[in-house]
């Protein structure tokens, strides 16, 4: 690939994308989805580091759960509520449609269920389809995120609707919620390790009947309590109570969002995805060298990448 961008255009699209304008950055995340982003990754994140920018100190928040559970108005509420109450920062929300297995094309229906202020700057809104990943991310999602980390304090990533074992949110954001709606399941369903892996906390929308909110976040909790002791550190997960209709618990679950730190370390999460790329590229031909994985960084990831295609094709040429 060549890269489409001259250097100086590059530099100007960051700046101006790092001022809270919409279309460069949105310009530069569709060159970064692109299948055959890798030159343009690495022109790209290179010159980031090398402006300052370099996204330490932003927060991925993760929001996934079944389909119907509310999350893209729930994150419309968290927004809105957002926008009026935090004058000093910014967000930017990545929500994730469920593609067409005969098609391939997405509805990215999300937009319809988030009314945000089109000209606000503090905040930044991205539909993409999910290309039949499992999981309920992007192919490219993981390098999007790198991108807005350099801009925006918050990142909200919405995933497709999911099952009970599709915790790939987990293991890309710095705090993940399970959103989920009353009398969604007994005890047995709770129990279930999909469900308990995925989040730091529980969400309970919908909750507009407080005798159905009640009675779900009992069996809920008591389900929490149960599992106490096999839980890593002895602690529960903490439960929120929410409904965008009445607008019950969104200013307290926001609240909550905003003391969430990022990972000190973000290698874990690195080395998840370029596993991930691998076994996609190569399979698992591919991941017997993953044992030569070593510290990988959100600066080195293009290195790894070119590292493995290189030391892979040797193998199979």
């Amino acid at each position: 690939m060549t890269v489409r961008f001259a250097e100086k255009e590059l530099k100007e699209l960051i700046q101006e994308a790092s001022q809270g304008e919409k279309y460069p950055l949105a310009k530069l995340i569709s060159e970064l989805e692109r299948p055959d982003s890798f030159e343009f990754r690495k022109v790209l994140f290179k010159e980031l580091e090398n402006s300052g920018f370099n996204g330490d100190n932003s927060v991925t928040i993760g929001f996934t759960g079944t389909p119907g559970a509310g999350k893209s108005s729930l994150l419309g509420e968290i927004s809105t509520n957002f926008l009026q109450t935090i004058p000093d920062k910014k967000m930017a929300v990545v929500a994730i449609d469920p593609s067409s297995h005969i098609s391939g094309g997405s509805l990215l229906g999300d937009r319809t269920r988030l009314s945000l202020p089109v000209r606000e700057k503090r905040i930044f809104f991205r539909s993409q389809p999910s290309q039949l990943e499992l999981g309920g991310l992007n192919p490219y999602t993981y390098h999007v995120i790198r991108l807005l980390r350099c801009f925006f304090d918050f990142i909200f990533v919405e995933t497709v609707g999911i099952g009970q074992n599709e915790i790939e949110v987990s293991k890309l954001a710095d705090f993940s919620f399970l959103v989920m709606v009353p009398l969604g399941g007994d005890q047995v369903q709770f129990m279930k390790s999909g469900i308990m892996e995925v989040p730091d906390a529980f969400i309970l929308n919908k909750c507009d009947e407080e005798n159905l909110a009640r009675a779900s976040y009992h069996t809920l909790s008591t389900t929490l309590e149960f599992l106490r002791d096999i839980v890593p550190g002895g602690s529960i997960p903490p439960i929120f109570l929410t409904s965008v209709k009445t607008k019950k618990g969104i200013q307290e679950l926001l609240d909550f969002v905003l003391k969430s730190k990022p990972h000190t370390k973000r290698s874990v999460e690195t080395k998840v995805q370029i596993e991930k790329w691998i076994k996609t590229e190569y399979g698992n031909f591919g991941l017997s060298f993953s044992e030569k994985l070593g510290t990988i960084t959100q600066k080195n990831y293009e290195e790894w990448e070119s590292f493995f295609n290189s030391e892979i094709r040797k193998r199979l040429l």
